[in-house]
């Protein structure tokens, strides 16, 4: 059972649910439209892990570099970024090697949040 749901806002939610998958692989779980059309909720899903997106105007500011908001756990991190990399996510820490036995990235995404993908798993 999931007990951590990151939430992530967007200025334009179907772009980024769409975006989301091609670039991270993730599905789509759930999409709830508001009255007029518009994404009210959507979850997606990877793996066992799950985060929540909604749209709002002030999707907030671009986070630095090294500001991390979620760290995802992927099989094959070189694949994983070389995919996300095909669709533009930008890359702004190519995949390396830690010294706790993890092999790491991290990109951006369409609307600026910073995700970290790697092989460690606590």
């Amino acid at each position: 059972m999931r007990t951590i749901y990151p939430i992530f806002r967007y200025s334009d939610p179907r772009a980024a649910i769409d975006w989301l998958v091609a670039a991270f692989g993730f599905q789509v779980h759930a999409v709830h439209e508001a009255p007029d059309g518009t994404v009210a909720h959507a979850e997606l899903v990877l793996d066992t892990g799950m985060i929540m997106l909604d749209g709002r105007a002030d999707a907030g500011s671009r986070p630095a570099d090294d500001d991390w908001s979620v760290y995802v756990a992927v099989a094959d991190v070189d694949a994983h970024c070389a995919k996300a990399r095909a669709v533009g996510a930008e890359i702004i820490r190519e995949p390396f090697d830690t010294d706790y036995g993890s092999r790491d990235y991290s990109a951006r995404d369409l609307a600026g949040n910073v995700w970290s993908f790697g092989t460690y798993r606590p």
